[in-house]
């Protein structure tokens, strides 16, 4: 939201499926048999040359694929430091996308975990999310950044105590204590 609202990043959708012509598929059986349907090639080009690149040098082309490489937050620091102008992120469906399409747009394969989903508009989603919060400006407060912000994996707001079902759930006293040393400590062993 803010980081769209503040032009801060830019986001467009094109639908492959849109430059499907009248009474074709979308999709076809794959070559060489096996199960499910593979999205047809020619969707994603006629796509890819609506979009306005500004430098193409600049561009960074991702298909996601449960084969790809991991994504992790090293990565995304890693896109933001590179300074592209566009990043083209291509989602699939279905058994995938014709192989061709990877090697005609020098797309980079990139997985988020070690799971299949139905498509890849969730990877796009957690990517651009990802990426979004490595910009100067996104987040609220620097500090958010933190890495050790990963490992920490119990936070507490007030009340201070919590009155639940007739029993006291309390905030752990150390970090009521202001003691900034002990504080970093009890976080680091959570």
């Amino acid at each position: 939201g803010r980081a769209i609202r503040g032009k801060k990043i830019v986001v467009k959708f094109y639908n492959p499926m849109d430059f499907c012509e009248p009474k074709k598929r979308v999709d076809d059986r794959p070559y060489g048999g096996g199960p499910g349907m593979v999205l047809r090639p020619e969707l994603f080009l006629k796509a890819f040359s609506k979009i306005k690149i500004k430098d193409k040098k600049k561009t960074k082309i991702i298909l996601f694929s449960p084969s790809g490489k991991k994504f992790n937050t090293a990565y995304a620091k890693k896109l933001v430091k590179q300074k592209y102008t566009d990043i083209i992120l291509i989602s699939g469906r279905y058994e995938g996308i014709d192989a061709r399409v990877k090697k005609i747009s020098k797309a980079e394969e990139i997985s988020i975990g070690d799971y299949v989903l139905t498509g890849g508009e969730l990877p796009a989603m957690v990517l651009l999310d990802c990426i979004s919060r490595q910009i100067p400006g996104v987040l609220g407060k620097y500090e958010s950044l933190e890495e050790e912000r990963i490992s920490s994996s119990e936070v507490y707001t007030r009340p201070e105590v919590l009155k639940w079902k007739g029993k006291n759930h309390k905030v752990p006293k150390v970090l009521l204590s202001g003691h900034h040393d002990k504080i970093s400590f009890w976080r680091s062993k959570r």
